[in-house]
């Protein structure tokens, strides 16, 4: 009974611990902080990355502000803007890609 009763404390103590021990390692790991434009590209950075970031919106909505007002928005989202210039209706021509790409690298990093 007695062994039984201290492992029984030795168990409940471990446990009240446990949050500690893992404050203390997570207080150890500093927090992930994303990148202003994390280099934005109209190669590989997909619409949904670009448009979630307020600088890479702002360039979206200087150079294309059309596409912010697509109505099928949602669905390209996962797309760059290389892929959908392949599609004539979205009038992106290599000219307007390189503009476009122009203006995220003129973006600050912070």
């Amino acid at each position: 009974m007695r062994r039984a009763l201290a492992a029984l404390c030795g168990l409940s103590l471990t446990l009240a611990a446990a949050p500690a021990l893992a404050q203390s390692n997570t207080a150890d790991t500093p927090p992930t902080i994303p990148a202003a434009h994390a280099d934005a590209s109209v190669e590989t950075t997909t619409i949904g990355d670009l448009i979630a970031n307020a600088k890479t919106k702002a360039v979206l909505q200087q150079d294309m502000p059309e596409l912010l007002t697509y109505d099928g928005l949602d669905q390209i989202k996962g797309m760059t803007m290389r892929d959908i210039s392949k599609f004539p209706q979205a009038n992106l021509d290599q000219a307007r890609l390189t503009k476009i790409q122009k203006d995220f690298d003129a973006v600050p990093n912070p």
